[in-house]
């Protein structure tokens, strides 16, 4: 039976089957439960070229070929995968890795600040606001999705196993990067957002449906903290390679 609304975001259907499933482009192939989804950009081929990693297969869409790689380790293999940026495409990509086996997700990547933080910080958020639409359909509407807690005592584990500060934080996932208004910023400051990203309430809602756990850290990047002069900074690139190397040791931790 659909929830219906008048507005379509918000309607939904749980019980009816998927024509399209999700498994379809990676079917015969059995994925480890562990995965890093990262957003890191070209770090994440240069890590893996060196370090014992196999292509195991490509996704292939219109834009993109998105490679799956199995890091082969001395105790359990790990999922690596560098996404596509937004929503949809992310969780298309996640929700066939799902499907084949992976279900214990990590994802890192960077976020846009709402008030004055550093560049290069890092924040583990603990939950998401949904101003997205692609959580609309896998989860039944409502405001925020609350993140797992078991993956983020793990990330907290290990920070603090690096002595590395970070601060917990609600963020703001949205699609419209270019509709992040003046007023909107102010009015998310104000509910409690520290920071603004694109894609962790979707992929939290992926998993939860499909069963799996998820948690997601954050490095700083661009700034919206002076909402009348944006300041792009470098976009945390100093961050990938030691956020990689981060996320790679949280799924080490994780039992």
């Amino acid at each position: 039976m659909i929830i219906k609304n008048e507005i379509p975001i918000l309607e939904y259907d749980d019980f009816s089957k998927e024509i399209v499933p999700p498994e379809a482009e990676l079917k015969g192939i059995k994925l480890p439960e562990k995965c890093l989804f990262a957003f890191l950009g070209d770090v994440v081929d240069k890590y893996a070229e060196p370090n014992n990693a196999k292509v195991v297969n490509e996704l292939v869409t219109v834009s993109h070929r998105v490679k799956v790689y199995v890091l082969h380790e001395k105790k359990e293999d790990i999922c690596l995968v560098q996404s596509i940026v937004g929503a949809p495409a992310a969780v298309s990509i996640l929700d066939t890795l799902l499907a084949v086996g992976v279900k214990k997700v990590i994802a890192v990547g960077s976020c846009g600040v709402l008030k004055e933080l550093p560049e290069n910080a890092f924040l583990v958020p603990t939950k998401a606001l949904r101003d997205e639409g692609t959580s609309y359909h896998y989860l039944p509407a409502s405001r925020y999705i609350e993140l797992d807690e078991e993956p983020l005592r793990v990330i907290e584990k290990t920070f603090s196993k690096h002595d590395l500060p970070f601060v917990t934080c609600v963020t703001w996932s949205t699609d419209g990067f270019f509709r992040e208004t003046r007023d909107m910023v102010e009015y998310r400051l104000n509910e409690g957002c520290a920071v603004v990203e694109m894609e962790c309430a979707a992929l939290a809602a992926c998993s939860r449906k499909r069963g799996a756990k998820f948690g997601q850290f954050l490095f700083t990047a661009d700034s919206l903290a002076n909402v009348h002069e944006y300041d792009a900074r470098d976009f945390g690139r100093d961050s990938h390679e030691k956020a990689l190397l981060l996320g790679l040791d949280v799924l080490r931790e994780y039992n």
